[in-house]
């Protein structure tokens, strides 16, 4: 096979690299979402350490709960971020791959296959942890006096 160097090859392979692109705009919202959640699991904690500091020893141990279980949320937002960027980094092999493929004479046809897969795992496991810090937080929530 020859490599493709005409304008046209180039706006078919432009054509195939679209959606991969709409997908990242996907992973992107989905960034933003986990960046807010850890921003406010992050506020949350720090007002449970000032209430920490000042509080009773006999209100300490619930406070501590509290503590840990921001504490997991968190754990659990980076956990689904970095799948989420490792997601993003992998379309953008994908795109970069269905660029090289115009321009070398070697079939890259399996690796944009695996590429593509491994990028929809990446995001299946973040939507997961995602789905398992929202049941966690939803789970431990206290609304009104305790």
């Amino acid at each position: 096979m020859e490599p493709l160097t005409d304008v046209s090859s180039i706006g078919h392979i432009i054509q195939l690299s679209v959606a991969p692109v709409f997908l990242l705009t996907g992973v992107g919202a989905m960034l933003g979402v986990l960046s807010n959640r850890l921003a406010r699991t992050v506020d949350r904690a720090r007002g449970l350490e000032e209430r920490y500091a000042a509080a009773a020893v006999a209100d300490q141990e619930s406070l501590r709960r509290d503590l840990k279980l921001q504490a997991r949320r968190a754990r659990m937002i980076y956990a689904a971020m970095s799948l989420c960027a490792l997601c993003a980094l992998l379309i953008c092999s994908v795109i970069v791959a269905l660029f090289a493929s115009a321009f070398v004479e070697s079939e890259l046809a399996l690796l944009i296959t695996l590429l593509f897969v491994a990028a929809m795992l990446a995001f299946m496991a973040a939507l997961l942890v995602f789905l398992r810090e929202v049941y966690l937080a939803t789970t431990n929530l206290r609304i009104g006096p305790t």
